[in-house]
This record gives C-alpha cells, structure tokens and sequence, in this order.
C-alpha cells in the first residue's frame, strides 16, 4: 500500500463515518490546527536561532560544570 492509498483511505473511511458535512468541518479544523502547529514551531525555532546566537557572546558560559556540581 502507497501513501496515496493509504490518505485515499482514510478520507473515505472519514466520509463513511462522518459523513460529508461533518468531514467538511474536520478537515477545516485539521487544516487550522496544523496551521498554529507549523506558527508555533517557526516561533519556536526563530527564538532557539536567537538564543544560539546570543549564547557565544555571553561570556559566563564556557561549557564547563560549575564547582559546586550545579
């Protein structure tokens, strides 16, 4: 079984079970959930960026443990 047969599937067992006007409305809040998801990774992934390059200039962290452990 492809990826495409597998999706072609899926749809169709969600049509079968939800029928059109409720798989209608699923797909919407799939496709806006999946939207906030990629939003918050991006926003996710520019601060790490931002932190990575602030980290090199910040002079106390130089890889090593402390002496007390911590």
């Amino acid at each position: 079984m492809g990826f495409g047969s597998e999706i072609l599937f899926v749809m169709l067992l969600g049509l079968v079970l939800l029928g059109p006007k409720r798989m209608h409305t699923m797909i919407g809040q799939v496709a806006r959930a999946k939207a906030q998801f990629e939003k918050a990774t991006l926003g996710l992934k520019s601060q790490l960026a931002s932190e990575i390059e602030v980290a090199p200039a910040n002079s106390k962290f130089d890889g090593s443990r402390d002496s007390d452990g911590i």
